[in-house]
């Protein structure tokens, strides 16, 4: 081993690149989040030379010309000065390598300038040297990078082709935009525009110029707020009946800083499990917290995160997309909460950990103005009349989450238009904006599955006579360890021998099955998921007491299964993921038939 040497600047600049520079994407993320922090309202990223030049232009403060050689040296920022900066970071940057790392391996011109000069201020970098001379410019800044990894030839190698590598820099782009509408982006590549956002500040319509008017549609809105704790969520969610085949389309944020963490993740994944089976949702949300309660300065991509609270956080965020998933959304302006009188008791007060507390709410004496009892929540299309609380009231029971739903009841008196019945399976309804198509057994197992999970008491059916039931020796193991939960849900087993068992009881609403079905479904659920035994009893149950396809149905049954339908908290999917219905709109089968719609 050779003797111990210091390394020079340009060398411990190109290993610090090694981490914070990876690909093109890494320029393009750190040189764009300068930009954010700057301030900028137009940020314009233009790709080319096989994404290895990169310009970036913003019309943010800029950079003081007394600044601008610190600005390229290892370890200078203007985010944080002290060790406690690190626990309240605001900015997308704070850690000052990134500009150092880049011209370690790259050559580099940044042009910028501040609103309180006449003049600006050119640097040219190259081998970790800088240049700078007076030049005329706008006010921001404007940094172009050309021949990345020019001195580094290995690290070239390892880079994917072109394509590739500007696919994670359009998704990049995406990503900021999102989180970001307030900012106008423009993505160029070989000076074609590839992406472009006009910065109105509004969510929903970045998600249309990011991505389709169609993807829009199919969004619910999330908005809760704790001020105990100082965590507020915003941002779309998409409906159980529009899913993706990965977990690709996951923009999720904190503090809006673009993050993969795996406790976002897990509440996402944990609220759609039952909705959509084995497909994904399209998601875009940003959690604000508190700097003190999240740690960012965990990994050099400062994507991962570590929170002082992650059970907080994760029922946070759970509730927050259950409650969007179920039509309920806080409104910004004060007057849309509930309002029944001057002494109701604020948002924060009605909501306890996330969940609602009726005898707040219901329990209020009368008011004099009528208005006054008005439920003022928003809920989803079709729109229903008001209700008095009263009614609401007598109707709910229960204080569980599931079952305070009062603000989101369908009051539904008048009868739907149903056209008829299409190969004894589904359900034709003319709607206001379509006709819609509902699958009649989804339909029925979701209204099913929902009454069953608020139930406390199952009714349930003896029976006298039963069949006799063969069952293996693990077979009767599972029965025997799962026994009570089975009871719970209204089945009741003996054992008459060591390879036989019957029904003594069974759920009123299935009583009709066979029991040798019955207990097939039981055993094929319990054996394969024991630590959600549950919820498998339960979707097992309203699968089977839900009317079947290819089974004619008069229009008084029709009317039934959707008014029930129309009431359900999820009406999207079924237990096991399928969508319920399909709406065709009107200007699509105007447009085949060749009509003005």
């Amino acid at each position: 081993m050779g003797r111990i040497v210091q390394l020079s600047k340009h060398l411990i600049n190109q290993i610090a690149a090694g981490e914070v520079i990876e690909r093109p994407f890494s320029v393009v993320k750190e040189l764009v989040e300068n930009s954010i922090d700057a301030g900028a309202t137009k940020i314009n990223i233009e790709i080319s030379n096989e994404c290895r030049n990169i310009r970036i232009a913003d019309n943010g403060s800029g950079i003081h010309p007394d600044d601008i050689m610190l600005a390229f040296a290892k370890h200078a920022t203007s985010k944080i000065a002290t060790s406690e900066d690190l626990y309240a970071v605001k900015t997308m940057g704070f850690r000052g390598e990134a500009l150092a790392s880049i011209i370690s391996i790259s050559k580099l011109t940044c042009i910028t300038r501040t609103k309180d000069f006449d003049y600006g201020t050119k640097v040219e970098c190259e081998n970790s040297e800088v240049k700078q001379s007076k030049t005329g410019c706008a006010i921001g800044t404007i940094m172009e990078v050309k021949d990345l990894f020019y001195n580094i030839p290995a690290r070239l190698k390892f880079l994917k082709s072109a394509k590739t590598e500007f696919a994670y820099i359009n998704e990049l782009v995406q990503s900021l935009a999102l989180v970001h509408p307030e900012i106008s982006f423009e993505l160029k590549n070989l000076n074609k525009t590839v992406l472009k956002t006009t910065g109105q500040g509004d969510t929903l319509q970045t998600v249309k110029e990011v991505f389709s008017e169609d993807l829009s549609k199919n969004l619910r809105p999330v908005l809760k707020t704790d001020k105990i704790s100082g965590l507020k969520i915003s941002g779309y969610v998409s409906t159980p009946d529009y899913t993706r085949s990965s977990k690709k389309d996951y923009y999720t944020y904190v503090n809006s800083r673009i993050v993969k963490c795996p406790v976002f993740q897990k509440s996402i994944d944990t609220v759609y499990k039952n909705l959509i089976g084995s497909r994904y949702p399209f998601i875009v949300l940003n959690l604000e917290i508190p700097p003190e309660d999240v740690d960012v300065n965990v990994h050099p991509s400062k994507k991962e995160v570590r929170y002082k609270n992650p059970n907080q956080v994760f029922n946070f965020i759970y509730s927050s997309i259950d409650m969007a998933l179920s039509g309920i959304i806080e409104k910004e302006k004060k007057e849309e909460f509930v309002k029944l009188k001057e002494e109701t008791p604020a948002y924060d007060d009605i909501y306890v950990s996330g969940s609602l507390d009726l005898s707040k709410v219901l329990n209020k004496p009368n008011t004099k103005n009528e208005e006054d009892k008005i439920i003022a929540f928003p809920t989803p299309q079709p729109v229903y009349e008001k209700t008095e609380t009263k009614p609401l009231q007598q109707k709910f029971e229960q204080k569980t989450f599931e079952q305070s739903k009062f603000i989101e009841e369908k009051h539904i008196e008048k009868e739907e238009l149903i056209i008829g019945q299409y190969r004894k399976t589904y359900i034709l309804i003319e709607r206001e904006e379509g006709l819609e198509i509902v699958d009649q057994h989804i339909a029925e197992e979701r209204y099913i599955y929902e009454k069953l999970k608020k139930s406390k008491n199952i009714d349930c059916q003896l029976l006298f006579i039963s069949d006799l039931l063969p069952i293996s020796p693990s077979d009767r193991e599972l029965l025997e360890n799962n026994k009570e939960k089975l009871e719970e849900f209204g089945y009741e087993i003996d054992f008459v021998s060591e390879n036989e068992a019957i029904f003594r009881k069974v759920p009123q609403l299935i009583s009709k099955v066979s029991p040798k079905e019955i207990l097939s479904d039981i055993l094929e659920n319990i054996s394969g998921d024991i630590d959600n035994i549950e919820e498998q009893i339960l979707i097992m149950t309203s699968c089977k007491a839900a009317v079947k396809a290819n089974t004619y149905l008069n229009q008084f049954q029709m009317q039934e299964i959707i008014r029930n339908w129309r009431t359900c908290e999820k009406p999207y999917t079924c237990p096991h993921g399928r969508p319920i219905s399909k709406i065709i709109e009107h200007k699509d089968i105007a447009k085949f038939f060749q009509r003005n719609a």
